[in-house]
């Protein structure tokens, strides 16, 4: 199942028009990228999620942009089809000058072909100026791990009317400022329904149940290798297999067939 031509932004889109899943894990090394891009993994996100499963902090807010970009490195070397995404950490997009000089060494120095950052309406004018300038972006709405603090905690978003309005209102404020994609996290599947049928560009889900175009899981939760609790939305594609590769095909088929998630792992 290894991925047969170069991933790239035209692909993702033609996939969606054409009502083809396609997938998305997160990854933080170069071994683990080539696994992923052999068997069949289309996006390949260095999250800043490695501060918790990696660095073992609490939060993803600890971790730097110098993190950052040794990480996504080591996944653009071991990568040879997949699309190398990767997060821009706490802080790191204050402003939009701040924004473009930091994105510019995720894919100068770390070789990113695109970046994701969180938040909506307060990032307008840095999404523009970042897809002004040929620089990719991944929107990420619902729940926002950097802003965890603030929300209180890990908690689904857009319940309420309002706040489905305002995430539904953000989604299409960030297509229409350049964004390339848009990334949902810990949100009702109804919602997130909702917000796929109505943007032209792709949308990745990750505790949004199975309309999305894409699913996203942190690694280290896909194989069951995370200390603690494994999160309602995540599924233990390890377990039951004789090893990574099998897991990591599992996860793809599992996604591209709309096995995964169900209702088990999606949110009302």
């Amino acid at each position: 199942m290894s991925t047969a031509t170069m991933i790239t932004l035209n692909t993702l889109r033609q996939r969606k028009m054409d009502g083809k899943k396609f997938t998305c894990l997160t990854c933080y090394d170069a071994s683990f990228a080539a696994i992923l891009d052999q068997n069949g993994v289309d996006v390949l996100l260095v999250g800043d999620s490695l501060g918790m499963v990696v660095q073992g902090h609490d939060s993803t807010v600890p971790v730097s942009m110098d993190d950052m970009v040794y990480h996504t490195r080591m996944v653009a070397r071991g990568r040879k089809n997949a699309l190398v995404m990767a997060d821009m950490p706490f802080l790191s997009y204050r402003d939009p000058a701040t924004a473009i000089a930091n994105a510019g060494r995720l894919m100068a120095e770390g070789g990113a072909h695109m970046v994701k950052l969180e938040g909506g309406w307060v990032m307008l004018e840095t999404v523009e100026k970042l897809a002004a300038l040929g620089i990719p972006v991944c929107a990420h709405l619902g729940l926002l791990p950097q802003s965890v603090h603030k929300l209180g905690g890990y908690r689904v978003q857009g319940r309420e009317p309002d706040a489905a309005e305002a995430i539904l209102s953000d989604a299409l404020a960030m297509e229409r400022a350049g964004a390339d994609m848009v990334l949902l996290e810990c949100v009702p599947t109804a919602l997130a329904q909702r917000i796929t049928q109505s943007l032209h560009i792709p949308t990745i889900g990750i505790g949004a149940g199975p309309h999305c175009d894409a699913q996203v899981l942190v690694l280290y939760d896909m194989l069951g290798i995370t200390p603690g609790k494994r999160p309602k939305f995540s599924q233990d594609f390890l377990h039951g297999r004789t090893g990574i590769a099998e897991a990591v095909r599992a996860y793809v088929e599992a996604v591209i067939s709309g096995q995964f998630p169900d209702s088990e792992h999606s949110f009302s």
